[in-house]
């Protein structure tokens, strides 16, 4: 009976925090499409998620590119079917690589950010001092930040495609010894738009996702320095699970047979 009170503790834990997620969730989708907004705000979190976030996702995505077609052409030389690579790479880096590395990297980056930040303003009562002063928190703090990671993720994982796919040239034709006016025949013949279209919109669900988790947690932080460390640990590990998560669901809706 104690084994079952403890499952059922976790099961009714997990469900109220789910049901306190959903609530947040719904509360602040519903404040970022009613006025008043903060465009200032808005334009310093693209600044700070979109342009500080390039670097680290631009080497991840060149080197993604360049290993990935070192290990194709690995594989594809035992079939003779080395042509294949080019279209390996450009299909693996849109639909999937990515959307995924992208998201994976600006979370453990912004994630914690904006966990840590919005933490200390939790534990050091600045959140309640917004709402004395007649500033709803939600918009003030949340509703930026949301809107900034659906709209730079999506150009961040479109620079990455470009980024990666040009490693994969670069290693193709100066190691591998491929022909470069066929190697990017073969990427643009076997490209499709689609294929392009699913990573972006994959991109905008995990930056949405990235934020919400982010200033969740931040937000119901408590317990000082170490609740926030907490918060950011747990904004930065959901966030990765949950885009792991989001991105089965949408490639089985957008390629499941």
């Amino acid at each position: 009976m104690n084994l079952l009170a403890l499952i059922g503790g976790v099961v009714l834990a997990f469900l109220a925090h789910v049901g306190r997620l959903t609530i947040f969730a719904g509360t602040a989708l519903s404040h970022c499409v009613r006025p008043p907004f903060f465009p200032r705000l808005i334009l310093r979190q693209m600044v700070d998620i979109g342009f500080y976030s390039l670097p680290v996702v631009g080497l991840t995505a060149i080197f993604s590119g360049m290993v990935l077609a070192l290990q194709s052409y690995t594989g594809f030389s035992r079939f003779s079917a080395e042509s294949a690579i080019a279209d390996v790479v450009v299909v693996s880096l849109t639909r999937e690589l990515g959307p995924v590395l992208a998201g994976l990297m600006v979370a453990g980056r912004i994630g914690a950010s904006m966990a840590a930040e919005i933490g200390t303003m939790r534990v050091t009562e600045q959140i309640d001092a917004l709402t004395t002063l007649s500033t709803n928190p939600f918009k003030y703090l949340i509703v930026p930040r949301l809107i900034a990671g659906l709209l730079m993720l999506p150009l961040l994982v479109l620079t990455a495609d470009i980024i990666g796919v040009a490693g994969g040239f670069v290693v193709s034709v100066y190691k591998l010894g491929f022909n470069p006016t066929t190697y990017i025949n073969n990427t643009y013949d076997f490209m499709k738009a689609f294929d392009v279209v699913s990573g972006l919109i994959k991109a905008a669900a995990f930056g949405f996702v990235i934020a919400l988790m982010g200033c969740y947690n931040g937000y119901h932080s408590k317990g000082g320095a170490q609740g926030v460390g907490a918060a950011t640990t747990n904004a930065v590990v959901s966030a990765s699970i949950i885009i792991l998560v989001v991105n089965y669901v949408l490639t089985e809706f957008f390629f499941g047979t």
